[in-house]
């Protein structure tokens, strides 16, 4: 009877402890929510054109599709957007111009590529397709097995098109510094747990996964003030190059790939 009695003591201890601790990181979340407030807005500069026109041959053919990230939310130029950075650099790379398609759209999660892919214009078929998505699937509590399966149907779609893919997995939400402790551990934790299951599921489908977390987290956390725009959330132009520096490699390889296909498709 008295070990009964412990044990019951034991578990409403810990019960009361998961409790707090939920109530703990309820409070943390609307802090940083506080914090980072909506400075930027909600609309993205449109940075969709042919990047060096003046360049020899057909434009290649670049999509983004993803978040606020892939959208370029925080960029104060268009050259300056995501889009803008890799569309400009590729070019100069292959000597061709570019025709940069952004799908993205900020605040979306992974099961809204569905709607991304649903809304391209008829007939339109990229050579490389950009998939940078997850920090919200994070921060809205959105299961990983979730996240995964509408990231694979993505890839999946594009692949059977004959696209290249490349998928920037979700950065590393602990180099946010309006979060508070102990949330910004849980949610780096939550980040790098998704951004696993991403390159994973990207190998697997045929895409080229790519660590934004390893390649450009360390420097948004160590230079915050110079790589986050003014919500301390979004990237600035700088934190925009670095992380378009480290998307590009793998983006040029896969436009080579697209344009050497023999099977791709005539415009």
């Amino acid at each position: 009877m008295a070990r009964t009695r412990v044990i019951v003591g034991v578990l409403g201890m810990a019960a009361l402890t998961v409790a707090g601790t939920r109530a703990l990181l309820i409070r943390q979340a609307a802090v940083a929510r506080r914090r980072i407030g909506k400075p930027l807005g909600e609309q993205s500069l449109d940075a969709d054109r042919i990047w060096r026109r003046s360049l020899d041959g057909a434009p290649v053919e670049l999509l983004l599709l993803g978040d606020s990230l892939a959208a370029g939310l925080g960029a104060a130029r268009r050259k300056d957007t995501l889009g803008g950075r890799l569309a400009k650099a590729l070019a100069a790379g292959l000597h061709r111009p570019v025709r940069l398609h952004t799908a993205a759209v900020v605040g979306s999660e992974s099961p809204d590529l569905d709607a991304q892919l649903d809304g391209l214009p008829t007939g339109y078929r990229p050579d490389v397709a950009v998939i940078v998505v997850g920090g919200n699937d994070v921060t809205h509590r959105l299961p990983v097995g979730v996240s995964i399966r509408h990231l694979r149907r993505a890839i999946d779609v594009l692949r059977a098109e004959g696209t290249e893919v490349v998928v920037g997995t979700c950065p590393d939400l602990g180099t946010l510094r309006p979060v508070p402790q102990p949330l910004r551990r849980i949610v780096s934790g939550l980040s790098r747990r998704l951004a696993a299951a991403q390159s994973e599921a990207a190998a697997e489908g045929g895409a080229v996964p790519v660590d934004l977390r390893r390649s450009v987290g360390p420097l948004f956390f160590d230079e915050p003030e110079q790589m986050f725009s003014l919500d301390r959330f979004h990237p600035s132009a700088l934190g925009y190059r670095r992380t378009a520096e480290a998307l590009l490699p793998a983006v040029a390889r896969a436009a080579q790939a697209a344009l050497s296909s023999e099977s791709r498709r005539p415009r």
